[in-house]
């Protein structure tokens, strides 16, 4: 099944209009095989992103939100989240999550992002009265503009994520030192 998560991750990506024939000989499988474990598109599609923010989910949890010291954790989350989500461009840019376990999933995702930034801000890395909200929305647009990067020219996930923690915690204006 994942050789046909991924190739439809794939052809979706190039051509959103694919259809499940094409997708099964992307994934060298016969078309049936497709119908037999989806029984349409967006069944397919929502165990794309089932199989998506799992791996994103591993990645974050990888990063120790929790534990690992919060700068250290930031960037590291944000390397794997880069290098999983750069994977699945598609799947994780369709505006809506019809399967429960992928709407559970990416729950979860955005409350151990909050926790991080929580973590992060009372360590002294955010200003103690930065909007956390706001700094989760920045946090996110920088991470899908590394993916996008990532996209155009084949750039090493820890170098986008030093950009992306270091845009978030400095901004682009002069070091006031």
């Amino acid at each position: 099944m994942r050789t046909i998560l991924e190739a439809a991750e794939q052809v979706l990506g190039a051509d959103p209009t694919a259809s499940l024939a094409q997708i099964a000989a992307a994934a060298g499988v016969a078309r049936t095989t497709v119908h037999r474990r989806f029984a349409n598109r967006e069944a397919l599609i929502d165990a794309m992103a089932v199989h998506a923010f799992k791996q994103v989910e591993e990645a974050i949890d990888v990063g120790r939100p929790e534990t690992a010291p919060p700068m250290v954790a930031l960037h590291q989350i944000t390397a794997n989240v880069i290098q999983v989500k750069s994977g699945w461009r598609y799947t994780v840019s369709q505006p809506l999550l019809r399967d429960p376990e992928a709407a559970a999933a990416h729950e979860r995702i955005f409350a151990k992002g909050h926790l991080l930034l929580d973590r992060a801000q009372k360590a002294g890395l955010l200003r103690p009265d930065a909007d956390l909200e706001w700094a989760r929305r920045v946090y996110h647009a920088l991470i899908e503009q590394a993916i996008q990067v990532q996209a155009e020219e084949a750039t090493d996930p820890d170098t986008l994520a030093a950009a992306v923690v270091d845009t978030l915690l400095k901004g682009l204006g002069p070091s006031s030192s």
